[in-house]
């Protein structure tokens, strides 16, 4: 019997399909794993921005959690939206009773148009409640910043920070390079609890067709854990795949349109991603440099 590997989205419902469960979804089915899901908010939201958000209450996410925790053998699972501490807390006990593993961590906290996705006081929930249960957490500059509580500069305040985040007990943590200020180059900075460093890189694009990047990013990583990839691997490939999306654009609605999430199947030009692999002991060594 074929089964494919099942991974679990737990976040927001982003009704223009460019982000959220949406996104996640469509990425899991891209990747080969079958995605099951539960919702912690329902927008109201397309590609100019989010015109009304909508959570659940707990017991609606408790419900949904219980339903796919008896029935399917869930190998790795994505967090996204998750909106405010009560639904942070029912989704962390979620997981701690289906004892599920291979956890990936997106703080969504601010929507590509500006609109809060996360209410203040639930930061401190995801530092101390979730954070300790990840094998890895995704945030963007700005929610490194959040997080750590320290100004992102240049790459030695990146590393301050990634160092504070890892503090809060995740087994690594990735920056994402996309809102740097470096005209040419997306660099996303990996660190664990090992002291590993990982630098990803890819040629930076001129699009405004990046609705729903961090979602489909950390998608990427689950849907590759979940099948039993290592952390390494499992990285290089979302890198590939979120670079193929920006690459081949759909050009969909009049603001910041959703990547394109069959490009890395469909496209197959690996030549679209440049990574640099940097372990830890090779700063002073040049790079280690890997083409796809």
């Amino acid at each position: 019997m074929n089964s494919k590997q099942q991974v679990l989205t737990i976040a927001g419902s982003d009704s223009g399909g460019g982000a959220g469960i949406q996104a996640d979804l469509k990425t899991f089915q891209e990747l080969g794993t079958f995605g099951c899901s539960v919702v912690t908010a329902v927008t109201a939201q397309n590609t100019t921005g989010v015109h009304g958000i909508y959570p659940m209450d707990q017991q609606a996410v408790r419900e949904q959690i219980d339903a796919i925790g008896s029935d399917f053998d869930i190998r790795a699972v994505k967090t996204g939206m998750l909106f405010d501490a009560r639904i942070i807390e029912e989704v962390t006990q979620g997981i701690k009773r289906h004892n599920w593993k291979n956890l990936v961590v997106d703080p969504v906290m601010i929507a590509k148009g500006g609109a809060s996705l996360l209410q203040q006081e639930a930061v401190e929930a995801i530092k101390t409640s979730l954070v300790p249960l990840a094998t890895l957490i995704t945030p963007n500059i700005p929610e490194a910043e959040v997080l750590s509580g320290i100004r992102i500069t240049d790459e030695e305040s990146r590393r301050q920070a990634a160092e504070a985040i890892l503090l809060h007990g995740a087994q690594a943590v990735i920056i994402k390079g996309g809102h740097s200020t470096d005209p040419d180059v997306a660099e996303d900075f990996y660190l664990d609890q090992e002291g590993t460093v990982l630098l990803l890189r890819s040629e930076r694009l001129a699009t405004k067709q990046t609705h729903g990047t961090g979602c489909t990013f950390s998608a990427a990583l689950t849907a590759e854990l979940g099948k039993g990839k290592p952390v390494e691997e499992a990285l290089f490939t979302a890198k590939e795949f979120i670079q193929a999306a920006l690459a081949y654009p759909l050009g969909i609605g009049s603001g910041h349109g959703p990547t394109h999430h069959a490009a890395y199947r469909e496209a197959i030009d690996k030549e679209v991603v440049h990574l640099v692999r940097q372990s830890s002991d090779l700063f002073s060594n040049g790079y280690a440099q890997r083409r796809y």
